[in-house]
């Protein structure tokens, strides 16, 4: 029998994997895959595993199974010890290409409340108050500088948004080429510096430093926003709460952390200069469908001895 386990999923029920894989005589299975124990389990026989961004496969782990190959529903591989993955002739493979609509959308909804003081004036009515003498000064996006940091095809489709809005934009990637019509390329540090809204949409650093931590923070403009809907490896958490104490940046719009569930106390000095979101930028109706077909396609070529269409891992040598 030809089993593809599915681990760590929020999804009501798996028909959408379940009408690609069927005609292949697959069967589904299922589970949280929380534990070692828990994964080993359900997915230890299993010939294609699916996984969210929950369950952890170390080189421990990954012993212990037979799969040909590990599909990430997403883009980060992080809780896949890919060496092992290798080692043992797994392939390791990942969906990039979805959800770009829906995380840039969710990124510059979180720029303009925080740009436009909304959680703020909520509050203050919610007291009692009334009027805007408290939340001055306000500006119009023409006035503003917005900062895109990372310019993929999510990072791109930000600056394309906050431009079409008003914006001034400007944008810092290493490695890719900013092109774009009415987009500057600036250095990272002048663009932290001078950008008045900065939105992230890079990768994390192999060595595991801080792409913003406390220097970079401590350069932003007083007041300023920053928004994270990458990953929350990005920025040091601690840093950034020392930071927001002092107003530099004066708002930060955060979707991802390093620890989730994140533990909402540790803003607690600064809760009313946060805006905080459960890791939702990805999710649309539409956006979960296109990733949960295409994971489950790339679960298919796999069963059928095919190469992944976006490998991250080749193994040395394949499983039969």
């Amino acid at each position: 029998m030809t089993v593809v386990a599915i681990l760590g999923t929020r999804y009501p029920d798996f028909s959408v994997e379940e009408e690609i894989l069927a005609p292949l005589g697959a069967v589904v299975v299922s589970g949280t895959g929380a534990t070692q124990e828990e994964l080993v389990e359900i997915a230890g026989e299993a010939d294609v595993i699916l996984a969210g961004s929950g369950p952890k496969f170390d080189a421990a782990t990954i012993a212990r199974l037979t799969c040909r190959g590990i599909v990430r529903n997403g883009v980060g591989v992080e809780t896949v010890d890919l060496d092992a993955a290798r080692a043992a002739g797994m392939w390791v493979a990942r969906v990039a290409d979805y959800g770009t609509e829906a995380v840039a959308f969710h990124a510059v909804t979180l720029a303009l409340a925080a740009v436009r003081r909304l959680p703020e004036a909520d509050r203050r009515v919610r007291a009692g108050g009334w009027g805007f003498a408290d939340l001055r000064p306000l500006h119009l996006p023409s006035a503003l500088l917005a900062g895109v940091v990372g310019f993929g095809r999510i990072g791109r489709r930000v600056a394309e948004l906050l431009a079409a809005l008003g914006f001034q934009v400007a944008a810092f990637d290493p490695l890719a080429a900013i092109d774009a019509p009415g987009v500057r390329a600036l250095p990272l540090a002048e663009l932290l510096a001078t950008a008045d809204a900065v939105s992230l949409h890079a990768p994390a650093p192999d060595d595991g430093s801080f792409l913003v931590g406390a220097p970079e923070l401590a350069s932003m403009r007083p007041g300023s926003v920053l928004v994270n809907t990458s990953r929350g490896a990005l920025i040091d958490q601690q840093a950034l709460v020392a930071a927001l104490a002092a107003g530099r940046p004066g708002i930060a719009a955060l979707d991802v952390f390093a620890q989730e569930p994140v533990d909402a106390s540790a803003f607690a000095e600064v809760a009313d200069r946060v805006i905080l979101t459960p890791h939702m930028a990805w999710y649309t109706e539409e956006s979960e469908h296109d990733l949960r077909v295409k994971a489950a396609h790339e679960a298919r070529r796999l069963l059928q001895g095919e190469r992944p269409r976006d490998v991250v891992v080749e193994p040395e040598e394949a499983r039969a």
